[in-house]
């Protein structure tokens, strides 16, 4: 440890003694650089702030009825293409930048300025962006912000409509095909019906589920005409017995009022009005004697009849006289009549559906290719119609999201910080600037000192003598007054102190230039 200690105090003093190569490289470096720091131009900072309100209360009322886009996605999409060339070329126009330029090298030098110069920054999640840049004119650097500022919400706002212009368009096109293929299809399918119109089932199923379903119910209706065959035959049975016993009764015909014709309703009818006519005029009156006419008349009608009937023989007086006087007979005799008619029907619907039956079997060769053809037919016709159908509900939500992007802005802007004209200059960092060149200065004088001091070694100690010689020192003789050496190594520290001074000095006055402006500067800009 005490040797490098050593060690670095030898080439500490091997750079004193080579210190003029550190006046030499300060005084070339320092001004000079000092004075390019103080020539550079001064830039005016712009900076605009905005907060970007995506929690619009339209969106929860929305959910569910329009299609639903996440704005963040969109905004961040928008802060990364800010920058793109058509935006640029865009902000370069409102600002009348592009006039500037007098070919095409200094117009792609502006916007590749603006490109490197402008920038966004964002605030985390608080959806706070600042735009910002730095010019050489205050109010070119507050109207690029303000432009950068328009085409940034412009562009975020009009995003969301071109999308759902375009599409809207997409949708319209889309349907407008389906919509075509649709009408070819119901038209073959018309076509296909009008074809095989005498051929094709009227009811859904297929041919072989249509000729089962009437084979089974053509043995339902056999079955239930046995069925009621056997009702019919007891009923009979039943009603004969009735009959017989009723021979054997006292049920008589008194008079001829027991004896039922088709004239007694009339007859009853007409004796009503008559009765009611009787209360309210006399014997004379018009309607009493139309109306006594006439049941005289249907009177002598009904006796005809009865006399007809009464020529056909006993037996017919029998019968006659059993349907007249007792109501079961009546009843059992209307129920076999109407077993007997159900049987009829029955029997016509059984014929009906054999006829159906060999119909059916009779095709069972083209039939079931023709129905195959028909629910291919079908199932083409349904799958256009389905998506044709979903393509107008698309349409409309999507116009829904239209309106609804139209009338009210999903995505608020709000201004904190509008761009304003800078009044000071924000840099360029003069102050750090000048530290970087005089720290350069005296850094490559330094190195240029110990360069020169390894070069030309001088021997500053017994020590480093031993080393370099190999031989050891005894002893040391102190340099004589008389020589001089003293005093001229006063001379160059005294020089190397005042060289560093009037650095200083200098140093000074750049710092004052740029510190107190309105004392120094404007004097001057008077003077010169």
């Amino acid at each position: 440890m005490q040797d490098i200690f050593e060690e670095i105090i030898d080439y500490l003093k091997g750079i004193w003694l080579k210190r003029r190569y550190i006046i030499i490289a300060t005084w070339l470096i320092c001004p000079i650089g000092w004075y390019f720091v103080a020539a550079m131009p001064n830039v005016y900072k712009s900076e605009a702030r905005v907060y970007v309100d995506t929690q619009s209360l339209l969106r929860p009322l929305l959910r569910g009825i329009t299609i639903e886009t996440n704005p963040n996605i969109q905004i961040r999409l928008m802060i990364k293409t800010l920058l793109s060339r058509p935006n640029v070329e865009r902000i370069a126009r409102m600002t009348d930048l592009d006039v500037q330029a007098n070919n095409s090298e200094e117009y792609e030098a502006i916007l590749k300025g603006l490109k490197e110069n402008l920038a966004i920054s964002g605030v985390g999640r608080e959806n706070i962006y600042t735009l910002s840049i730095e010019n050489k004119d205050p109010e070119m650097a507050r109207r690029i912000v303000r432009s950068a500022l328009t085409v940034f919400i412009e562009n975020t706002l009009g995003e969301t409509r071109s999308d759902s212009e375009s599409a809207q368009k997409f949708l319209t096109t889309q349907i407008k095909d389906y919509e075509d293929r649709l009408t070819a299809s119901e038209a073959r399918l018309t076509q296909f019906k009008q074809k095989y119109s005498g051929i094709l089932l009227n009811q859904y199923g297929g041919y072989y589920n249509k000729l089962n379903t009437n084979k089974e119910l053509l043995k339902t209706i056999e079955l239930e005409i046995l069925e009621n065959k056997t009702r019919l035959n007891s009923a009979k049975k039943q009603l004969a017995q009735s009959i017989v016993a009723d021979d054997n009764g006292d049920n008589k015909i008194k008079n001829e009022r027991s004896i039922q014709t088709t004239y007694d309703g009339r007859i009853l009818e007409l004796e009503v009005q008559l009765d009611t006519l009787k209360l309210r005029y006399t014997d004379r009156h018009p309607d009493v004697i139309e109306v006594s006419r006439n049941l005289k008349h249907l009177n002598k009608l009904r006796s005809e009849e009865i006399k007809k009937y009464l020529a056909h023989g006993s037996q017919n007086i029998g019968s006659l006289k059993r349907l007249s006087a007792n109501p079961v007979i009546q009843e059992m005799q209307i129920q076999v009549n109407q077993m007997e008619n159900l049987n009829a029907s029955l029997k016509v619907r059984a014929d009906d559906f054999r006829q159906r039956i060999i119909e059916l079997e009779n095709r069972v060769h083209t039939l079931p290719e023709i129905e195959a053809e028909l629910v291919a037919l079908n199932r083409g016709y349904e799958i256009t119609k389905n998506k044709y159908e979903e393509l107008l509900s698309r349409k409309e939500t999507a116009l829904l999201a239209q309106q609804a992007d139209e009338t009210t802005d999903k995505i608020q802007f709000r201004v904190i910080d509008p761009p304003r004209k800078a009044t000071k200059p924000s840099g360029p960092k003069r102050f750090i600037l000048f530290g970087a060149v005089t720290f350069l200065g005296f850094g490559v004088g330094i190195g240029l000192s110990l360069l020169m001091s390894q070069l030309s070694p001088i021997a500053t100690s017994t020590i480093q003598l031993s080393k370099i010689t190999g031989v050891p020192v005894f002893g040391v003789i102190s340099a004589n007054e008389n020589l001089g050496l003293q005093k001229r190594d006063q001379k160059k520290t005294l020089l190397f102190i005042g060289s560093n001074l009037l650095l200083l000095c200098l140093l000074m006055l750049f710092l004052s230039y740029f510190l107190f402006p309105d004392i120094i500067q404007i004097p001057l800009k008077r003077i010169f």
